[in-house]
């Protein structure tokens, strides 16, 4: 089981990122994947969700109308898409696989000018 995050890094307030998760060695299709984040000294925090064939996403209220989820289970792939990002979206964001309970290593995401 492989969950690898990709698409990190540093960018200045207002810009863009997307982040990406392939996903192997399990259903990706099967289950729900999430987005979770982490800033040290704080406890990991809910990002967003999305539903197994990609009809349904949750989002937590920070980042509503800025980020958006997506999936594409053709290739194994779950998707953040971040917009207008701000300095308080600095975290480490980790992919998880609801379905296995497996997390993905984490890609660094910082924002700052």
């Amino acid at each position: 089981v492989q969950l690898v995050e990709s698409g990190g890094g540093l960018v200045q307030p207002g810009g863009s990122l997307r982040l990406s998760c392939a996903a192997s060695g399990f259903a990706f299709s099967a289950g729900i994947m999430r987005w979770y984040r982490h800033v040290p000294g704080k406890e990991r925090e809910l990002v967003a969700t999305i539903s197994s064939d990609g009809g349904s996403t949750y989002y937590t209220d920070s980042v509503k109308g800025r980020f958006t989820i997506a999936r594409d289970n053709a290739n194994n792939t779950l998707y953040l898409q971040m917009n207008s990002l701000k300095p308080e979206d600095t975290a480490v964001y980790y992919c998880y696989a609801a379905l296995i309970g497996y997390w993905g290593q984490g890609t660094q995401v910082t924002v700052s000018s």
